[in-house]
């Protein structure tokens, strides 16, 4: 998508004036203008003209809600490197006055805190032929928030295929999107499911291709129809929605608790930090240009405290907030993680299970590195520029790795993950 100016390229499209109700009972839009939102041709998002890896949530914390030590909660989530929450119309909701108002109080509190919203259209996003009163709803919808500065992008059915709901429907709201709202991405997020060949229909409703894979639970890995029932099953799951998306972006889906965690008869379960940190990795490595960690405002999977705060605040503590130090917008991997991949002619030796990828940023080379289950294994990477030597083991500080000829050796444990970083010295 080309970027636009706003002025230029927004056109307002007259509301039903049975609609208008929805519109009458929400506050004004926050000062401030719109955000441009555009992909560039790495699949990367950019929010005026900066690019990012957006990481959001399923759902957040309260709209003004506090954290446990009383601090505005999207204040820490921004200050930890997050981007926006999936709101809209939850389960089977339609769209309101009431639902619209509280999408209005939403929106306006992640745009105070410089965030953003990626609202669930549900229904209206799925249009039969000649269903006129539908389509009058949903293009009241988008218009009602199209300028708004905490919209980020729009969401479409949710699991479409898995759902049974036919992609021409879809593709046929997805167009009405467009006209209203071509200032916005669409993004479309399947299940764990299908086949490459029944997922791709899909693409023409969306600008984005996601997918949700929770991998931990007991037993391990049952999210998955797969042989592969270990945490590496993200990275399948990556390449497999990477081959759907047939050169669209990608963003994946990743687990804090999910229904086979806290459903009855279920074992509450979460991710260790370890765990989540790889899972992260390996999504990133994979082509994953944007993140969603869901699960967070599940009741059941919160302690008393945090049940009373509306958001697992725990586990953000224990787990989450470390893992978005490392990759969040303010993290000191930001930068390589939104950079095109290297075109450097890297290799691995000493192992089938290393997976890894490369970016270069200015003087800087990035090289981002997990292993999969099995063996404890020393493997050498090859295929560096020439001039790099003294690598820097990002976040296992003070540790280092040696290159000569453009080439180190390291270790790796199952499910380990290494970010190396390369520096170009400049002669004056």
């Amino acid at each position: 998508m080309s970027r636009r100016n706003w002025a230029d390229s927004c056109h307002l499209i007259g509301v039903s004036a049975v609609l208008l109700i929805i519109v009458s009972v929400c506050s004004l839009t926050p000062a401030g203008k719109a955000a441009s939102i555009t992909l560039n041709e790495d699949g990367v998002l950019l929010i005026d003209g900066r690019k990012i890896l957006p990481i959001g949530f399923t759902g957040g914390p309260p709209p003004d809600g506090p954290t446990p030590e009383g601090k505005p909660a999207f204040e820490e989530i921004r200050e930890a490197g997050g981007t926006f929450f999936r709101t809209g119309i939850q389960g089977n909701n339609s769209w309101n006055e009431d639902t619209t108002a509280q999408e209005q109080v939403w929106m306006d509190a992640a745009a105070r805190y410089g965030l953003y919203c990626w609202p669930r259209l549900g229904k209206l996003s799925s249009l039969q032929q000649g269903d006129h009163a539908k389509e009058l709803l949903l293009r009241s919808v988008l218009n009602r928030f199209r300028h708004h500065p905490g919209l980020l992008l729009w969401k479409n059915v949710d699991e479409p295929w898995w759902g049974k709901v036919p992609a021409e429907s879809m593709i046929r709201a997805y167009r009405i999107i467009k006209e209203v709202d071509p200032c916005h991405p669409v993004g479309l997020t399947q299940a764990p499911r299908g086949t490459v060949a029944d997922l791709r229909p899909y693409n023409a409703a969306a600008d984005i291709l996601l997918l949700d894979i929770y991998p931990v639970g007991y037993p391990p890995g049952r999210h998955s129809l797969g042989p592969n029932k270990e945490i590496s099953m993200v990275g399948d799951h990556t390449r497999f929605i990477k081959e759907v998306a047939d050169g669209k972006p990608i963003w994946m889906v990743l687990q804090i608790a999910w229904s086979g965690v806290v459903n009855p008869g279920k074992t509450l379960r979460f991710p260790t930090f370890a765990q989540e940190r790889f899972m992260t990795y390996q999504a990133l490595i994979n082509g994953a240009r944007g993140l969603i960690y869901f699960g967070g405002n599940i009741k059941a999977a919160m302690a008393p405290q945090d049940a009373k705060l509306g958001w697992n605040w725990t586990f953000w503590r224990r787990v989450l907030r470390p893992v978005l130090e490392e990759v969040g917008t303010r993290s000191p991997l930001a930068a390589a993680l939104v950079a095109p991949d290297s075109k450097l002619p890297v290799k691995v030796e000493g192992a089938k299970d290393v997976e890894f990828c490369i970016r270069e940023v200015g003087n800087d080379l990035y090289l981002l590195a997990c292993k999969r289950e099995g063996q404890t294994l020393e493997v050498k990477f090859t295929g560096l520029p020439a001039w790099a030597a003294s690598g820097e083991v990002l976040y296992e500080s003070p540790r280092q790795v040696q290159a000569k000829a453009g080439q180190f050796t390291d270790w790796f444990a199952p499910f380990d993950v290494h970010v190396y970083r390369f520096r170009r010295r400049i002669l004056p």
